[in-house]
């Protein structure tokens, strides 16, 4: 079993929109000491797979970190929509753009890879076209 499954075992038990935690409660809840980093550095607590093994867990139990509160040392997952994709299974990184991600569909293609469905970009949407917004020089 690793470090971070019970964790992974108590949000899937739970069937609430959201479940605010102290840092203290998740190591109740794993049985040991977060890593130091969990306590200094709030990316740490980012819903990016590729972060940290602990965020499988919460992500395969269907959460996501929300409301971090460095000072306060607490949290909320909160439960994630159901046409969300699943997080990989593997513990690789998504790999690096490559000479032919250099193109605007590549570009978009690795942008994609890299966000994990944390931003939604429609087929057919052309990211490099203007908005129409102009900014006047100050």
């Amino acid at each position: 079993m690793g470090k971070y499954e019970p964790l992974e075992k108590f949000l899937s038990k739970k069937q609430l929109l959201e479940v605010p935690m102290s840092f203290r409660e998740i190591e109740g809840v794993i049985g040991s000491k977060l890593p130091p980093a969990a306590l200094k550095h709030r990316a740490w607590w980012s819903n990016n797979p590729s972060n940290s093994v602990i965020t499988y867990a919460w992500l395969r139990a269907g959460y996501k970190t929300e409301r971090v509160d460095m000072g306060a040392q607490k949290l909320v997952f909160r439960r994630r929509a159901a046409d969300a994709p699943s997080p990989k299974t593997s513990s690789r990184p998504a790999p690096s753009p490559g000479a032919s991600d250099r193109t605007v569909g590549g570009v978009v293609a690795a942008l994609r890879r890299a966000l994990g469905g944390t931003v939604r970009v429609a087929e057919g949407f052309d990211l490099t076209q203007p908005t129409g917004e102009t900014w006047d020089a100050e």
